[in-house]
């Protein structure tokens, strides 16, 4: 179990990540809250409840359940939660533990930040994107429409407790598709983080904890230094997105149903590398390093027959574009990325397409 330190300007916080991580709840304890509620999804909450009860010594925790999957990211669902509390009888001294994977954390994250002007938050993340990422960082949102994200605040939480064994209940398919922010991770900190995924990544798996536990803790402190160094995304943590804008508009184009997030971020990698090259920023060694440690991962979902018209539009939709400009974090080599803007609409385009039809070694994905 290894524990990293949060330190920014407005707040402080610790992530404790590995076995016996919800143990800190311990610690981190109780006493001075009025009451104590844990958001989580009912399969997960049966599977996990005993062990998270019995690690945390939050037996009394009541419980507030949200379903499973990107639609529970709304205001409607933040407004029923919300709901659900103020009948419980929760105040401003109550604590949220927000269970689950990004869509659990994202929302806890938003309703605790809002709920009478904002109440204490524990993320305890269940993915392997949760883990190493999203949990990570204070930044919490709804989607409007088609939008991800587009509604949020920053509310920090007090602490982060990623256990992995709850890993093991993941499907194949989930489990593999949190590996991708993990690639994304080891590409912006270069080694040794880049050289051990691509010794270890191929034959990764959920109950191997003696090789996984030290990866997610290395990916893990990626997004802490980063935070760290700059807790509001002014530039420096633009560098996270790496990946990430084309990732989104694929999600969006596709309505959010052939591609798991971390799949539709692969996608964006192989993308942003290819567009790296064609921009001459990137040379082709480190480009084919990159690439090769995606596609280590395993399958994804076909993008071929994706038409173009439909994803290039959504681009310019990113959140962090200013002014309409797209702030691009493209890699200069292994280890170091730029922010770019003002690329040609023709260049990122032909990058696609390229992508597109290379016959990658991946097909469609299954569980």
């Amino acid at each position: 179990m290894k524990r990293f330190r949060v330190r920014a300007r407005s707040f402080q916080y610790s992530v404790v990540t590995g076995r016996g991580a919800w143990r800190a709840l311990r610690a981190f304890g109780g006493a001075g809250y009025s009451s104590i509620f844990v958001m989580t999804e009912k399969a997960l909450w049966q599977r996990w409840s005993k062990l998270f009860r019995r690690e945390s010594g939050l037996r009394k925790a009541r419980i507030l359940f949200v379903p499973a999957g990107e639609n529970s990211k709304s205001l409607r669902m933040a407004g029923q939660v919300a709901g659900e509390l103020l009948e419980c009888g929760a105040d401003r001294r109550s604590l949220l533990i927000a269970l689950g994977g990004g869509v659990v954390g994202d929302l806890g994250g938003f309703v605790a930040s809002t709920y009478m002007r904002g109440i204490d938050l524990v993320q305890a993340p269940t993915t392997v994107v949760a883990q190493v990422d999203s949990a990570i960082g204070g930044k919490t949102g709804v989607n409007l429409g088609a939008m991800k994200n587009l509604i949020g605040t920053f509310h920090p939480p007090r602490i982060v407790v990623a256990e992995p064994i709850v890993l093991t209940s993941l499907e194949p398919r989930a489990f593999r598709s949190g590996l991708y922010e993990m690639v994304k991770h080891g590409m912006l900190a270069g080694s040794p983080l880049f050289d051990e995924l691509e010794a270890k990544l191929g034959t990764l798996r959920p109950d191997d904890m003696t090789v996984l536990e030290p990866l997610l803790a290395s990916a893990a402190k990626v997004k802490v230094d980063v935070v760290s160094r700059d807790e509001r995304e002014a530039r420096l943590r633009m560098a996270l997105n790496l990946g990430h804008t084309f990732g989104h508009a694929i999600e969006e184009a596709t309505g959010y149903r052939r591609f798991l997030h971390g799949e539709a971020i692969g996608w964006g990698l192989l993308v942003i590398i290819r567009l790296g090259e064609r921009l001459k920023l990137l040379g082709q060694r480190d480009a084919e390093r990159m690439a090769r440690l995606v596609t280590k991962v395993g399958r994804l979902p076909p993008l071929r027959d994706l038409d173009p018209r439909k994803v290039l539009p959504l681009l310019s939709r990113d959140k962090k574009a200013i002014g309409g400009r797209i702030q691009w974090v493209i890699p200069e080599r292994i280890g170091r990325v730029r922010i770019v803007t003002g690329i040609a609409p023709r260049e990122v385009a032909a990058a696609f397409r390229e992508v597109q039809k290379t016959p990658w070694p991946l097909g469609e994905a299954h569980a």
